[in-house]
């Protein structure tokens, strides 16, 4: 079955429309008696679970995951995609601290919050001259940097709220 249709920028064309009632009956066959299944719509991006009706109107007002050309969250094995030649690779979890992410946000959003001193002593980025800003920024240092519970070190106050 072709997914050229997921790539079609006209949302009304007839060829998405048929891709979406195509996609509708995969999901059908391959979780029967589901009623509610992962939306794969843009806005949703196969976090939110939705009915199969409202994942249909989804896809038309929103489009589906340019990206989602294999439908494993709704039944398709990989066993049946790969190439022959192709690698299978199972359990691969990406090594990523969720507490580095949220430093690397707030970086982003206020560069002097995280200011680096240079060999010379001097400020690599300059103090911030607007209070307010620093003392938000201030605040979100100090979520980022206390434990959801006590004990956990894996996860920040703000994590759990990202």
């Amino acid at each position: 079955m072709s997914r050229r249709w997921i790539q079609n920028p006209n949302r009304c064309a007839d060829e998405y429309l048929d891709g979406i009632e195509d996609f509708i009956e995969f999901a059908r066959r391959h979780n029967p008696g589901a009623t509610r299944i992962c939306c794969p719509c843009r806005r949703c991006n196969d976090t939110l679970w939705e009915t199969i009706e409202n994942v249909g109107f989804h896809l038309v007002r929103n489009g589906m995951i340019e990206t989602y050309n294999i439908w494993n969250l709704h039944g398709e094995q990989l066993d049946n995609v790969l190439p022959s030649n192709a690698t299978r690779v199972d359990n691969v979890e990406p090594i990523v601290d969720p507490n580095e992410q949220v430093m690397d946000i707030i970086n982003d959003a206020f560069p002097f919050a995280l200011t680096n001193i240079n060999q010379e002593g001097e400020d690599d980025v300059p103090t911030p001259t607007d209070s307010a800003e620093f003392e938000q920024s201030e605040q979100l240092l100090q979520n980022a940097n206390q434990e959801l519970y006590p004990g956990c070190e894996s996860f920040s106050v703000l994590t759990a709220i990202s």
